[in-house]
């Protein structure tokens, strides 16, 4: 059965974009539509579960760079799918599958915004390539998604069954990040690492790309392990502290319980350094970790948090403030509203063929030198964003807190 997410608003919300223009530099053509077209955006992310309070953010972006573009005589449309189930508690394979299809078989369908998880994408990938409709992410970071010799050996070319590229995210990818996680921790005086991952295809690339670097960088593994949701954790725990660890890194997302995880090493081990990447950098995993958190907690992020920013990017978070009565949304609501910008702008960009899927896609992958509320950057051959800004925090009194900009290691 479908899922739809609701919060009090209409599901679809039609806005009618009259006049002016998007900001930045998608390539493609088109000039003025003569004549009037109505066009959707979907989204597909997690609205149930633990990762439910950054993906209502990303759609609250979503939603106000619709509400802040103005294109002559177009009508877009906005529907946000839900790719979690209750019973599941995260995103489901099945239901991402049933969401990609439904993107395809509305042809008023002209860009899909989505995954929030990598293995969901790894999903609806293929069938939107089929499909040639265009996926742009504000949240995928799995390097094998989009960039060869990363992940897999067939990886990225069984996900474009049609050998055309469909897929573009404005996140940096993990190939960078989990390179910058263990530099960090060598910075932080870490000698011998416990690398644990929840196992999806997001939490063990990461936790891989962290593991060469950290032998890259001469660090000591005192143990390497996948470990699924559960209740408790206490014999990896007992593990950890028999290893000699002095700092743990999780590759994962909150969805898998990575909070009880630091719980139970915190029973045995009170000082022990954990760190993870952006999958934990969210206030829900300080929410659930509670004073476990309080001390020598670490994560990476891509970009800065809300508090530096600057420019367009403290324009922008001053109008969401505003509009959501919020103290500043988690990191990943402006990636929604710059990946919503890119799909608006491939729109506008089109002209008469605002409604022609082919043309929306030739658009964003067009886009070079986009000057948004990230900054100047470029989607390149592979479908990445030029972007390569990452920054480490750290857990205190639960809130996350800047500690500095991460260089990405040559």
């Amino acid at each position: 059965m479908q899922k739809r997410w609701t919060a009090g608003v209409a599901v679809v919300s039609a806005l009618a974009l009259l006049v002016g223009a998007c900001g930045g530099g998608t390539g493609g053509g088109g000039g003025g539509a003569s004549t009037s077209k109505t066009v959707k955006i979907m989204s597909s992310l997690p609205m149930t579960g633990a990762s439910r309070t950054q993906t209502v953010e990303i759609v609250n972006s979503i939603q106000l760079a619709i509400a802040d573009t103005k294109i002559n005589n177009v009508t877009v449309q906005f529907e946000a799918l839900d790719d979690a189930t209750a019973a599941k508690g995260s995103w489901d394979a099945a239901q991402e599958a049933e969401n990609a299809r439904k993107a395809i078989n509305d042809k008023s369908v002209v860009a899909y915004i989505g995954t929030y998880n990598s293995g969901a994408a790894k999903v609806s990938i293929p069938l939107l390539n089929q499909a040639g409709l265009v996926m742009v992410s504000p949240a995928n970071t799995y390097p094998g998604l989009t960039k060869p010799g990363k992940g897999e050996a067939d990886e990225p070319n069984k996900y474009y069954p049609n050998g055309k590229r469909n897929y573009f995210r404005v996140v940096p990818a993990d190939d960078l990040q989990g390179a910058v996680g263990a530099v960090w921790a060598k910075d932080l005086g870490a000698k011998k690492v416990y690398i644990v991952h929840d196992t999806e295809l997001y939490g063990k690339g990461i936790a891989d790309v962290f593991r060469a670097k950290a032998k890259d960088l001469g660090l000591t593994e005192a143990g390497y392990e996948g470990a699924q949701k559960a209740d408790n954790y206490r014999a990896l725990a007992n593990k950890v502290k028999d290893s000699g660890a002095d700092l743990v890194y999780y590759g994962g997302i909150v969805d898998n319980n990575p909070a009880v995880l630091l719980k139970d090493l915190r029973a045995v081990l009170p000082t022990i350094k954990f760190m993870g990447p952006d999958g934990i950098n969210c206030s829900e995993f300080l929410k659930q970790a509670g004073p476990s958190a309080d001390q020598s907690v670490y994560s990476t992020f891509g970009g800065v948090p809300p508090e530096k920013y600057t420019g367009k990017a403290a324009d922008w978070l001053k109008s969401y403030n505003a509009k959501y009565n919020n103290n500043n949304p988690n990191p990943y609501a402006i990636y929604g509203y710059e990946a919503a910008k890119v799909v608006l702008a491939a729109i506008a960009a089109a002209g008469d063929k605002a409604d022609d899927r082919q043309t929306v896609l030739t658009n964003v992958a067009g886009t070079k030198n986009y000057d948004g509320v990230l900054g100047k950057w470029s989607f390149d051959a592979n479908g990445d964003t030029t972007l390569t800004q990452f920054s480490g925090s750290q857990a205190k009194s639960g809130s996350w807190a800047f500690v500095k900009e991460l260089a990405v290691p040559q």
